[in-house]
Formats: C-alpha cells, sequence, structure tokens
C-alpha cells in the first residue's frame, strides 16, 4: 500500500482529537470479510481473526459527553504490521456520528444506549491462570457485586431496531480505595476506515492511548428477538443484513476482556491511502 501524506480536515476541531473514557472490552471475531475492502488482506488463521469491539463511556471530547460501542469485524495486512478495521460504530451523539463519518471516514450510526445496574449476590474470588498471574494480575479476576445491563438500539431516521444486550460485571475491587487498577501503558492502535457513501477514500488512522489496564471477566452480548414487523420490510434487507453481520462479531467467543482506566485517547488526523498497482 502506498500512503499519501494529505491531512484529511477535521470539520469542527482541529487534529489530533481527544478522548477520555472509563472501559473497553476486546473478544475475538469470526471472519468478517464482507466489512472488508478487497484490496486488503485480512489477517488470519484456522478460518478466524482477531476483532471484537469496545464499549466506552467518554467524560469528555470535542462532541461532548457521549457512549460509543465500536464492533471491529478484523485485523488487514499493513506490512510491516497490522491494522484494524470497524464494522460498526455506534454512537448516542449526533456530532459524533457525523465526525465519525465525514472526517473519519467510519461506518458510524447514531444509537440509544439504555443502562441498567442490578446488585447481584457476591461469588467466591478466583483466580487467573497462566500468563496473567505471572504479572500479577489474577487475583483481581471475577469479584462481582453489580451488574451493568447495556440495551444498545440503532435510530435510524424515526425507526429503530434493538441491536444488542450487553451485561457486564463490575470488580468489588474497583471501589476500594487504593486497589491497584493495573499497569500505566502507553499504546498505539492503527486503523484503516472509510469505503462508506460518506466518504469514498480509502483512510489510515491511529488511536494513541494512555491508561491503566487489566483483565476482567468477558462481557455477555445476547442479540435480542426480531421484530417480526421488521422482518416485512424487503427494502431494508441490507440494512438488517449488515446489523445481522455486525452483531455476529459481537457474538463470537471472547478470548480476553480489558478494562481500560483513566483513559486518554489521541485520535490523529487520517491519511488517504492508495492501493499500489
Amino acid at each position: 500500500m502506498e500512503v499519501e501524506e494529505r491531512n484529511v480536515s477535521s470539520g469542527y476541531a482541529k487534529p489530533p482529537w481527544i478522548f477520555k473514557g472509563r472501559q473497553i472490552h476486546l473478544v475475538k471475531a469470526s471472519t468478517a470479510r464482507a466489512f472488508i475492502p478487497k484490496e486488503f488482506r485480512l489477517v488470519e488463521a484456522f478460518g478466524y481473526t482477531l476483532g471484537g469491539f469496545f464499549l466506552a463511556s467518554y467524560d469528555d471530547s470535542p462532541a461532548g459527553v457521549f457512549d460509543e460501542l465500536v464492533m471491529i469485524a478484523g485485523i488487514v495486512w499493513n506490512p510491516p504490521t497490522s491494522c484494524a478495521w470497524a464494522a460498526r460504530v455506534l454512537v448516542n451523539s449526533n456530532e459524533a456520528c457525523h465526525h465519525g463519518r465525514k472526517e473519519v471516514g467510519l461506518p458510524s450510526q447514531v444509537a440509544r444506549f439504555s443502562k441498567k445496574i442490578t446488585a447481584v449476590p457476591k461469588r467466591k474470588r478466583e483466580r487467573a491462570f497462566g500468563f496473567l498471574d505471572t504479572f500479577g494480575l489474577g487475583t483481581t479476576l471475577s469479584h462481582p457485586e453489580d451488574l451493568m445491563e447495556v440495551k444498545v438500539s440503532e435510530v435510524d431516521s424515526a425507526a429503530s431496531a434493538n441491536i444488542c444486550n450487553i451485561q457486564i460485571r463490575s470488580n468489588e475491587s474497583e471501589t476500594k480505595l487504593g486497589k491497584w487498577m493495573g499497569p500505566a501503558i502507553k499504546m498505539s492502535l492503527p486503523s484503516f476506515s472509510g469505503n462508506t457513501k460518506f466518504n469514498p477514500n480509502l483512510l489510515k488512522y491511529s488511536c494513541h492511548i494512555h491508561c491503566r489496564v487489566r483483565p476482567v471477566s468477558p462481557a455477555v452480548v445476547s442479540k435480542p428477538l426480531e421484530d417480526e414487523a421488521d422482518k416485512n420490510h424487503t427494502s431494508q434487507e441490507s440494512l438488517e443484513n449488515e446489523r445481522r453481520l455486525s452483531v455476529a462479531v459481537m457474538l463470537s467467543k471472547p478470548i480476553i476482556a480489558l478494562q481500560f482506566k483513566d483513559l486518554t485517547m489521541q485520535v490523529e488526523a487520517p491519511v488517504v491511502v492508495h492501493p499500489s498497482v
């Protein structure tokens, strides 16, 4: 791939854009080639690629306070490394949706996030096994106290469609003052985007993340019952199929879940990417 060194301008703020959030959950996704342009080669082994989703609540951003659910279809090659490709991005902010579509080339949609927290009985403390114990992270797993349920509904004009339900268990240790929340890390996550009706260019951008990270119990994702009325609208079949494929990414088997605390995410301006001939 050849990269044109030309920044894509921002409509409402000069890059880089700064985001501060609370948590991200990562799971393994099945191959989602339907979302990835043919110009890119998927990183896969035995029929699987690394994908999943992250759920975040931003306390501060150019678009204000908002929630975001990003479904990662998979990882594509970008020698000598690789980049992520988002299948769908759901936000409860019109401004964030518009910015994601026009400036970053993301498949953003406006959605509603309904949250409910339920107290659950405490369970016996468990330990993680393997390499997590090596870093002293195993002792913080599975100490549930509250169960947060997040219902995500996509808004399409005046209509609404239930996308998924996410259950997240909070750990008792999170509320204890002075409890270690994992090591402070810095990392860069390169991603491809674009090839949408709002931004037909193929783009590449990077997210630079500063946060504290630790493993947690995977979030439980379920698919809501289909609305019979929606099945009868053949004009929306393409949209419904796109939604089903996006949810399928989230329903794949999780391999690890990570919680990010004290997160600051800096999003660099995208550059246009041209496939090599």
